[in-house]
This record gives C-alpha cells, structure tokens and sequence, in this order.
C-alpha cells in the first residue's frame, strides 16, 4: 500500500468513527429528553451546557438504580386516596390550609415510596427519573404552599396548586387517568 492509500484509509475511519460517535450522542441525548420531558429543558437552562446537564440526568438515573422503591399496597393505597379526597373537599372552605396539607401528603406519599426526601432538590432530582412531567408542577406548588403558609398566595395560585399536587399523587399512586386521582 502507497503512503496515500494509508492516509485515505485512515481519514475514512476517522469520519466514520466521528459519525457513530456522534450517531450515540444524538440517541443518546434523544433518550434522555424523551425520558425527563421539561426536566430536560429546565436542567439545561441552570447547567453551564447541554453536556453538564446530560451528565448530571445520567448521574440521577445511577442514584435512581441504588434506591429501594416500593410499591404501595392495596391499603395504604387506598388511605392516601381518602386523604385526597377530604382534602379536595376541604380546599373549597379553607383551600390555604388544603394546599398545605397536599404539600405534606405530597411529601409523606414520595417518603413511603422510598425516594429520599432528607435533602429536598436531591431527592427531586432523583423523583424526576420516574415522575419528570409532575415533578416540574410539585416544584411550582410547592412554592405555593410557603406563600399559601404566610398568607400570600391567591385563589387561583392555590388551585393551580392543588391540581399540580393532584397529578403527582396520581403519578406516585399509579392511579393517572386525565390527570386526576382515581378512587
């Protein structure tokens, strides 16, 4: 083989090892967006890249195979739905004290699944491998339940609140069926 052969050779595996290097990259960044949905977009917003944030999404998927989830059972199930529904019942008198209430449950419900909840923005992060799409709502009512504590939030605010609070204990409860909790 001549000198030139030798080099054409090897220019040609360059670009393709540069084809399917970038080929894994693109499916593997499909994946990960497909998999965290907003969560994607919102951890590429705070990160200093897309490749920061990529990292960090696959360091939440290897903290989400070392925890030990559970399922509910038929009756603690069924306890967390009745909590639901009084406390849907009482947001129409009191919807401040709802709201935080739902917090709590929110937070009792993602405890009892065995997601960590010691260190609130680690243990979301860890809760968005499984539930990305609630996940952004919890965010914003939880946000709602510290004015709604303070005597800050508005009625509407509140019921936003509560239907976001809906859809993650729908999500956490396996019960998801147009966004409401089933019982």
């Amino acid at each position: 083989m001549t000198p030139t052969q030798i080099l054409a050779i090897a220019l040609i595996a360059v670009v393709v090892v540069a084809i399917l290097a970038g080929g894994w990259y693109l499916v593997r960044s499909h994946r990960l967006r497909r998999r965290f949905g907003p969560e994607y977009d919102r951890v590429v917003a705070e990160s200093p890249g897309r490749l920061a944030a990529e990292r960090e999404l696959r360091e939440r998927e290897r903290r989400h195979a070392g925890l030990h989830l559970r399922d509910l059972t038929p009756a603690e199930r069924e306890r967390y739905e009745q909590e639901w529904r009084e406390l849907q019942a009482r947001f129409v008198d009191e919807p401040a004290r709802a709201v935080v209430e739902a917090d709590a449950l929110a937070t009792r419900l993602i405890a009892e699944r065995g997601y960590p909840i010691e260190n609130r923005d680690a243990g979301l992060a860890v809760l968005s491998v499984d539930h990305a799409r609630a996940v952004s709502g919890y965010r914003d009512a939880h946000a709602v339940s510290g004015k709604a504590e303070r005597g800050e939030a508005d009625t509407e605010e509140l019921r936003m609140a509560v239907v976001r609070y809906r859809a993650l204990v729908a999500d956490l409860l396996g019960r998801r069926k147009g966004g409401v909790v089933h019982a």
